[in-house]
């Protein structure tokens, strides 16, 4: 007996055409109806496990994490080489083209996408005179948690960044790249500090970006226990008042906080402090720069504490 739906003029079996010869129907783009076919780039690499700075996954996973442009030579073949499957998009000068066979190579067996651009375009791109001829589309590094990050937190000599009040993007790069330098194991950022991942900061880091984990706190006075309780001794930098850095000695297992230029370091954070410190200098200015400040300590810190 022939079954009913092959009379109907609008059935279609599996695999058949809407109408003869067109073959079959294309996947609807209403999420309403299906899930969106992804775009080959898409495809490329697998997606990471994104989630909030709790390290759970928040409530609108899978959504897609969002992408921000890295811009300069030296940050951009830095985060290609350590995080190949978060490239999704590249802009370069011709210019940069013999510079960039190996990811422009990547690109192309990845079915990543790439435009050689003008001068001009590029600067659009990066809102920056200081792109130097390439630009990455990339997924952002996760921030890390304060509690999942101590579970695993290198034993004895141990060198810790919090940054108090410092908001500027440039700073936070130059403040990467001195950290990488001189051995910090992370960044630390209060939960409401406007720092984060940014194309400004790792053009400045020139890499660095890629070897300094950022973590973002949450209560100061919990951040604070806890660091403690991993044997931990905070050291705030003050404009005057301190001890000379370079006579004072520097804890194994240091948190070095460093405070924004107008404003200091917190009162919270002086009170927790275990030992406050300065870097003398001849009075002619009132201070460092807080990236170059930080360069100070760092390597005093290093140079006090460096195994023999």
């Amino acid at each position: 007996m022939t079954d009913p739906k092959d009379k109907h003029p609008l059935y279609r079996g599996p695999g058949q055409g809407r109408e003869e010869g067109r073959g079959p129907r294309p996947p609807r783009r209403d999420d309403r109806q299906g899930p969106r076919i992804p775009h080959r780039a898409e495809r490329a690499a697998p997606r990471p496990p994104y989630g909030d700075v709790e390290g759970r996954q928040d409530d609108s996973w899978p959504a897609k994490p969002k992408e921000f442009r890295i811009y300069g030579l030296n940050a951009c073949l830095a985060a290609f080489r350590a995080r190949p499957e978060s490239v999704r998009k590249l802009w370069l000068l011709e210019s940069r083209i013999p510079k960039l066979q190996e990811l422009l190579a990547f690109c192309v067996k990845n079915r990543i996408g790439y435009n050689v651009v003008e001068n001009e375009d590029l600067e659009k791109l990066t809102a920056s005179a200081h792109h130097e001829g390439v630009c990455l589309a990339m997924l952002p590094q996760p921030e890390l948690n304060l509690s999942n990050w101590l579970m695993t937190a290198p034993t004895g000599r141990c060198l810790l960044l919090w940054l108090d009040g410092v908001g500027n993007p440039h700073n936070l790069g130059a403040i990467m790249r001195s950290a990488a330098h001189f051995g910090v194991a992370a960044i630390l950022l209060p939960k409401t500090s406007s720092l984060s991942h940014s194309g400004a900061a790792s053009r400045v880091a020139e890499g660095a970006a890629e070897h300094v984990p950022l973590i973002r706190l949450g209560r100061t006075d919990n951040a604070i226990a806890q660091l403690a309780s991993a044997g931990f001794t905070l050291v705030s930098t003050v404009v005057r008042g301190g001890s000379d850095v370079f006579r004072s000695e520097l804890p194994a297992r240091c948190v070095m906080v460093m405070g924004a230029e107008q404003t200091g370091v917190d009162s919270d954070l002086l009170a927790a402090s275990g030992l406050r410190v300065e870097v003398p200098g001849t009075g002619q200015v009132e201070s460092l720069n807080v990236s170059a400040a930080a360069a100070v300590l760092l390597a005093e810190w290093r140079r006090q504490n460096s195994k023999a």
